[in-house]
């Protein structure tokens, strides 16, 4: 494909600009900081420029926090969509190829059919052993060649099935992957989003309990800026491993951002949930973290919890807004704890928001 002087100069500005963005902020210059501003630099992804543009008057800089949430939000899905594109069109390449090959099978199993009434005519008007020897010849060569097209048509469906199959398997693996948090393995934010709204239209039309959990690492920023960011998603893991150790069935869990954990526990009433949540924060609390390089003990890392319960006027969003104000009483109240919304420092917090 020939590029253009404009469009190779225009992509060498972009690339000069998101390098100087890095060197400004002191950033990594990995692949997916590269992309991030190289998006920035060209100005076509209007809402990711906006979000930094907001982070930068906020903070004055971006965090790797803010920088994988960021790219996870406005880029990576964008990727997955064109990866997924691209499949679909194989898929149906794939399938157009095999139609055309059986509207070709189709034209000679007419011709086939024709070749067949003719050589019926000419074997009932047939008067001597010559004629009827080259009525059979034709009609033998006949069936050799629908024998060699059927088994081509047959093995070109076998391979197209495998084909299918395993591009089938690759959307799979592509949708996973746009709905999972790559650094915990757990869901992502936008498959929690997704999986609330049903689970809340669901226990609302069961007239069922649904509970909430929010969950914070305690004072992570401050333990990220001494051990570095390597041992900061060390602890990630070592949360999200809490969680998963604790949440089955029906249960979803997911890493809603940054330091942030949430959990939805369907059919679970609200003192249930408390204890779900406090094994999780007991989990954690229990292991200590060792630098893998060294072997230097770090200490324990501690988390604190929020925990409401669906009530009957209640949307997706408010059941996350009160489950997030629980867990800013439990970080009010000493963090390392677990704080539900019927707790009198849930109620204590409310007020001081209020006020």
């Amino acid at each position: 494909m020939t590029v253009s002087h404009d469009e190779h100069e225009r992509s060498l500005v972009f690339a000069e600009i998101a390098l100087s963005q890095i060197r400004a902020l002191s950033q990594l210059a990995t692949p997916r900081n590269f992309e991030l501003w190289y998006n920035y630099a060209s100005g076509y992804n209007l809402s990711l420029n906006q979000v930094i543009n907001r982070t930068l008057e906020q903070k004055g800089s971006l965090s790797e926090e803010d920088v994988e949430q960021i790219y996870n939000t406005y880029i990576a899905p964008g990727r997955a969509s064109e990866r997924i594109e691209s499949v679909g069109s194989r898929v149906l390449d794939e399938i157009r190829q095999v139609l055309d090959m059986i509207d070709a099978a189709s034209g000679s199993a007419t011709n086939y059919s024709e070749s067949l009434a003719d050589a019926s005519q000419k074997l009932e008007s047939a008067l001597d052993r010559d004629t009827l020897r080259a009525v059979i010849d034709r009609l033998l060569d006949g069936a050799k060649q629908m024998e060699v097209n059927n088994r081509a048509l047959e093995e070109r469906l076998s391979a197209s099935r495998q084909e299918i199959e395993q591009l089938q398997q690759s959307l799979e693996v592509m949708r996973t992957e746009s709905l999972t948090d790559p650094l915990t393995t757990l869901s992502n934010r936008k498959y929690f989003d997704t999986a609330l709204v049903r689970a809340v239209a669901e226990a609302l039309q069961k007239s069922e309990p649904l509970s909430l959990l929010m969950t914070d690492i305690d004072h992570f920023k401050s333990f990220n800026d001494r051990f570095g960011h390597l041992t900061g998603d060390q602890v990630l893991r070592l949360v999200a491993i809490s969680v998963k150790q604790n949440t089955k069935g029906k249960d979803i869990a997911a890493r809603y951002g940054g330091e942030e954990f949430v959990v939805a526990l369907p059919n679970t009433p609200l003192r249930s949930a408390s204890v779900v949540a406090d094994y999780i924060r007991r989990a954690v609390m229990a292991k200590e973290l060792l630098r893998r390089s060294s072997g230097e003990r770090l200490g324990r890392i501690t988390i604190s919890v929020g925990v409401a319960v669906l009530q009957p006027s209640d949307t997706p969003q408010s059941l996350l807004e009160r489950a997030d104000a629980c867990l800013y009483a439990a970080k009010r109240s000493g963090r390392n704890r677990v704080i539900c919304e019927s707790d009198p420092e849930a109620a204590e917090t409310s007020l001081t928001r209020v006020a």
